[in-house]
């Protein structure tokens, strides 16, 4: 009996492992624009720059699922890497552009609330940067994101204090909890004392942004400056929610940022 119970379980363990190799295996065969990470493929838009030592890293926010969030973001790394004349990679998160969802969902979906509040999904970003880092052999990271991407990105940098060097953040969520009574959710305001004080930390709003409204940033911007942070504030004057990390003032902002 013991025999036959042992040999279902290693059945299944090999059936498992079996299924991660064939989805890796199916990952690497789709080219250097995809990057496998604990069991999902993501598809990238990469701006190489030769003998780039730092990675420029394009985080996304919410959209509708299944929204090909590379097609607005492929033009801004190009951009970016033209500005910074770093390597600079935008991630398309699961569900979005080609990217799987194997483990998790889009960050829009009916099942799961405040996704990018989750520690396990967070976890999953640190570890799709520090692929990434790898990938490029990257000596600085740098972040940029917006919406449910820099909340994602403030939230790594006090998890993984060492990760990431220098972050910009437009739009963000930094204290889930004024938002949402829901137990076991994570933002920058449970780790902000983890946060490197080595980390450049740039904060962008915009005037005009309903979603993510000016008092939330200033708020944050002023907890992490009496906490001694490396932080900035940047206002961009009638900007709205949408492609607040696009507008003119954001990318300005974000060229002084890594030209440190």
């Amino acid at each position: 009996m013991n025999y036959i119970k042992f040999f279902k379980v290693g059945f299944l363990i090999t059936l498992f492992t079996s299924v991660l190799y064939a989805n890796e295996s199916n990952c690497t065969s789709k080219g250097e624009d995809y990057i496998y990470v604990q069991n999902e493929c993501l598809q990238l838009s990469s701006v190489e720059t030769e003998d780039s030592d730092s990675l420029n890293i394009i985080v996304h926010g919410t959209w509708d699922r299944g929204t090909n969030t590379l097609g607005r973001y492929a033009p801004f790394a190009e951009s970016l890497n033209m500005i910074t004349d770093y390597t600079t990679v935008a991630v398309a998160l699961p569900g979005y552009s080609n990217s799987t969802t194997n483990n998790f969902p889009s960050l829009d979906n009916d099942k799961i609330k405040n996704l990018a509040a989750k520690e396990d999904y967070v976890r999953f970003v640190a570890e799709v940067v520090k692929a990434l880092k790898q990938k490029y052999k990257a000596q600085t990271v740098n972040f940029i994101g917006h919406s449910a991407g820099a909340m994602l990105g403030t939230t790594i940098t006090g998890l993984y204090p060492d990760l990431i060097d220098n972050i910009a953040l437009a739009g963000g969520r930094y204290d889930i909890h004024e938002v949402s009574k829901e137990k076991n959710l994570i933002s920058a305001i449970d780790v902000i004392d983890k946060i490197s004080k080595d980390t450049n930390i740039l904060l962008i709003y915009g005037t005009e942004d309903k979603i993510s409204k000016p008092e939330v940033t200033r708020n944050f911007y002023k907890l992490a400056k009496d906490k001694g942070l490396s932080v900035k504030l940047i206002e961009v004057k009638g900007a709205p929610h949408l492609d607040l990390d696009m507008h003119d003032t954001s990318v300005e902002a974000i060229s002084e940022l890594l030209d440190y």
